[in-house]
């Protein structure tokens, strides 16, 4: 195992989780079935990267920053509209450029008038800096810089991360005089960008590319590192995540602030539990109140994002006294879209009557089916019932997103499968599932080489059985399926 965790992303060799002697008889296997061996390459490096650096893109509302989002992504998925406050179920992307990949967070354009718009901005910014490796700071070219950019500019220069500036709404020769004017913001060359019509962003994704990390500046806890492992707890407002920590600290390490949108510094906890050392990183601090409920919600899911990126683990709090709500499964899908390790938290059990444990039951096997892997343990953090069960279940979670299976083994398991419950046929013609290689952990990331189009529905099954056959307990599993295009075995 340790061999294997050593070889991922190693200098030697850019073939994933593979060693060198595996990668090899690999590649003699897939030139035997036919397949464009630099096509192999490419699907083993992609699914064996780590970590993705993150990149932020913030500024204050209607600057563009969603339709610039969009511009880097290549696809229109973030929520562009010209009325603040739009709630996105994501706020996190991927992207690529130059043959890099990288995320992308986005901060959006809320406006909270209760807090002032300085405060809403300055808070949106802290939550998306804290994760990234890098930001995007956004500018109106043709409005200049306001008062509430200087406020950014101040909160950018306190964080220490690469900026690169990017004056939007640059749309011809005449307005890059506009974008000169941006040097006085003190952060370098004003990049002149039309994020609507795409000129000048690819010169801008260079400077960005030239500034992000190829891999997250944070290293991972675990073998070899001997740092602390990291834990997020995150979880919808108000499900107990502050006295949760307390409880686990065994002292009150966290003040419940009952403010919505408070900017404050993070605090990432040491904890000593089951006799070793835990750092969790904090999401505590933001509490919803009914006239903000929209705003809050969505700084709660920029906070959530941050942590999760910061984090191995994510321990989901659920309050099992209330209904599982959109919330809760928007939290649960960030964490596996991240590809954290998973444990499911229902908190508040002592409270619960007979009745209600009935319904809950039911509404897990409902709502939260697609995590029926995740290890669960109900507790309480006003009482500290069943802590002692959050440590064996963390590390059940990391052990399973660790977990690498050897691709002779696989291979082996995949024979057996196709050769017992083969794809259905579609059209005429019956794919298969001809090799495959697990090119990464954390999580586990497999591509399958195949003979045709592999449906859905049959990927979820290879999943369902990789689970039975080898565990990956608490770990999202990525399948990517490369469909041979030549037909026979190349000679």
């Amino acid at each position: 195992m340790n061999d294997d965790i050593h070889s991922e992303g190693s200098a030697e060799h850019d073939h994933g989780a593979l060693g060198d002697a595996e990668y090899a008889d690999f590649m003699e296997l897939a030139a035997e079935e036919g397949f464009d061996l630099e096509d192999v390459e490419g699907a083993i490096e992609e699914a064996g990267h780590g970590p993705l650096p993150v990149l932020a893109v913030v500024g204050r509302p209607n600057v563009g920053k969603s339709t610039l989002v969009n511009r880097i992504i290549g696809r229109r998925e973030a929520v562009v509209e010209d009325k603040p406050g739009v709630t996105r179920d994501r706020v996190t992307y991927e992207a690529e450029w130059a043959g890099r990949r990288f995320k992308v967070v986005d901060t959006g354009g809320w406006e909270q008038d209760v807090l002032g718009i300085d405060a809403s901005v300055a808070a949106q910014a802290e939550y998306a800096i804290e994760a990234a490796d890098a930001v995007v700071f956004v500018v109106d070219a043709k409005v200049g810089a306001t008062d509430t950019d200087e406020a950014v500019v101040r909160l950018l220069r306190k964080a220490g991360k690469p900026v690169v500036l990017a004056a939007n709404k640059v749309d011809g020769q005449s307005g890059e005089s506009d974008a000169s004017y941006l040097w006085g913001l003190g952060l370098g060359e004003p990049h002149p960008v039309s994020a609507l019509h795409g000129r000048g962003t690819g010169d801008m994704l260079d400077a960005v590319l030239d500034v992000l990390p190829d891999a997250p500046a944070q290293t991972f806890g675990g073998a070899g590192t001997g740092g602390p492992r990291r834990i997020a707890l995150i979880g919808r407002p108000n499900v107990g995540k502050s006295s949760l920590l307390n409880k686990v600290a065994g002292e009150e390490r966290v003040v419940v602030n009952e403010i919505a949108g408070t900017t404050r510094d993070p605090v990432d906890e040491l904890i000593e539990l089951g006799g070793i050392t835990w750092k969790f990183v904090d999401t505590a601090g933001i509490r919803k109140r009914v006239h903000l409920q929209q705003g809050a919600d969505y700084y709660a899911s920029l906070r959530t994002a941050a942590a999760v990126e910061k984090a191995e683990v994510a321990v989901i709090l659920i309050d099992a006294s209330e209904s599982i709500s959109v919330q809760d499964q928007r939290i649960v899908t960030m964490a596996v879209d991240a590809g954290r390790a998973i444990v499911i938290a229902y908190n508040k059990w002592d409270t619960l009557d007979e009745e209600r444990r009935y319904y809950l039951e039911r509404e897990i096997e409902t709502e939260f089916g697609q995590v029926a892997w995740a290890p669960r343990v109900n507790v309480s953090a006003q009482t500290g019932r069943h802590m002692e069960k959050l440590v064996p279940a963390i590390e059940a979670a990391l052990a399973g997103w660790e977990t690498r299976v050897p691709t002779g083994r696989l291979n082996a398991f995949l024979g057996e499968l196709v050769a017992a419950h083969p794809h259905p046929i579609r059209g005429g013609k019956q794919p298969r599932i001809l090799f495959g290689t697990q090119a990464g952990t954390k999580p586990p990331r497999f591509v399958l080489f195949a003979s045709g189009f592999i449906e859905a529905g049959y990927r979820r099954f290879i999943e369902r059985r990789l689970r039975e056959e080898f565990g990956f307990e608490g770990t999202p599993i990525h399948i990517s399926v490369r469909v041979r295009e030549k037909r026979g075995k190349k000679k």
